[in-house]
């Protein structure tokens, strides 16, 4: 492991110029913030709902992987990559316009797991979802 402390915010810009043609670009996902204790972001619900016009479940649980996946491969950065290896979503009210955030906090973190909580709220801060995201760690394949 790096005794160097990552550059998180060269880190998230590399991962927003990898987006182009993934899940996240394709729900309008926007990271606005990203360091291993805190990844913030925000999703229009436009776009993103189920046939009642509703924020679709799925949606969230993309944006809840999305921010809890940033905050994993940041923690484990530069020597190892986060796979996801377990999602569970609560939803707890619907959203039918605007945008949703998300924040992502650590629960629990190791040299081998990271555990992250996903809340989601609406514009008037309306908790939406609650998620937990499991990731695995690796170490990255030199070459």
């Amino acid at each position: 492991m790096s005794d160097q402390t990552p550059n998180y915010a060269e880190i998230l810009e590399t991962f927003k110029g990898m987006s182009s043609g993934t899940l996240d670009e394709r729900m309008g996902i926007e990271i606005t913030h990203g360091e291993p204790d805190l990844v913030k972001g925000r999703m229009p619900v436009a776009g993103n709902v189920q046939i009642l016009g509703l924020l679709h479940g799925g949606a969230s649980g993309v944006l809840a992987e999305s921010l809890g996946s940033i905050a994993s491969a940041l923690y484990a950065a530069p020597d190892r990559i986060a796979l996801g290896i377990e999602l569970s979503c609560s939803h707890h009210r619907s959203a039918k316009e605007g945008y949703v955030y998300g924040v992502a906090t650590p629960l629990a973190r190791s040299r081998s797991l990271t555990t992250y909580q996903i809340v989601i709220s609406d514009e008037e801060g309306n908790r939406i979802c609650t998620a937990r995201l499991t990731c695995m760690l690796k170490e990255r394949l030199k070459g």
